[in-house]
């Protein structure tokens, strides 16, 4: 039986006294995309936050088969583990080359000296970008920001990019972009953890999904069968024919 590359067993996190998830278990094996979806407040940036190392957590994570619960966000960049949080958290006033190098640290840090050749692939993944190289990442639209955000984050070579909401805020010609750009990552081999409240467009380029509510998943099964189940489409999906 093959290992996860990344599996959760029994988590538990929250905020001070305030527990917000209870228990969860999830698996992702390598070059899986899995999706977690849920209402607003059911935990998802909650899940990733503590997968990244930024909260204290109860229970088990393991990376490659190693217990990487203790270690600190930095051990977890390094090891191959990438976020790229819902507020995007650009450096505004630095160009988007400088953004983008800075993403480069992992690499440099593990003695890489080609590190900036994966500058190459990114833009030639993000076209935009290169056109923009030169702009202050504070004056991007939107969409650029996003796909600045997620070229930052592929400059580390992630094994493990984890997406929160990449689609929010966004007008439905960039979603569609976005998510045809996720569909483009898998065929590179990188496994994706996306959180996202488009449960249609989630599902719909995941292998596995999940369904987070109140801080524990309901339910969970390969992604295109979820897309089909009942309660699903009444709660998650039927909301989203209706808003396209």
């Amino acid at each position: 039986m093959t290992t996860p590359l990344l599996e959760v067993r029994d988590l538990r996190a929250g905020y001070g006294k305030a527990q917000v998830l209870h228990g969860l278990n999830l698996s992702v094996n390598a070059g899986q995309v899995i999706t977690v979806i849920g209402p607003n407040g059911a935990g998802k940036s909650t899940l990733l936050n503590s997968l990244m190392g930024l909260l204290p957590i109860r229970g088990q994570l393991l990376y490659q088969g190693q217990d990487i619960s203790a270690m600190t966000l930095e051990e977890r960049v390094l090891m191959g583990i990438a976020l790229v949080p819902e507020k995007r958290e650009l450096f505004g006033s630095m160009t988007v080359q400088d953004n983008l190098e800075l993403g480069g640290f992992r690499q440099m840090r593990l003695g890489n000296k080609h590190w900036r050749d994966t500058l190459k692939q990114v833009f030639e993944l993000f076209p935009r970008l290169q056109e923009r190289r030169d702009q202050l990442a504070g004056t991007l639209s939107g969409g650029e920001r996003q796909m600045l955000a997620v070229g930052r984050s592929l400059m580390s070579r992630p094994k493990v990019l984890m997406l929160d909401e990449p689609s929010l805020g966004l007008a439905p010609l960039i979603v569609k972009e976005i998510f045809s750009i996720i569909q483009t990552l898998r065929q590179t081999g990188v496994t994706i953890v996306l959180v996202e409240q488009n449960a249609r467009a989630a599902l719909a380029v995941a292998d596995h999904g999940y369904v987070l509510e109140m801080g524990d998943i309901s339910l969970h099964g390969v992604a295109s069968e979820l897309a089909q189940d009942a309660r699903v489409i009444d709660t998650y999906l039927g909301a989203a024919r209706q808003a396209a």
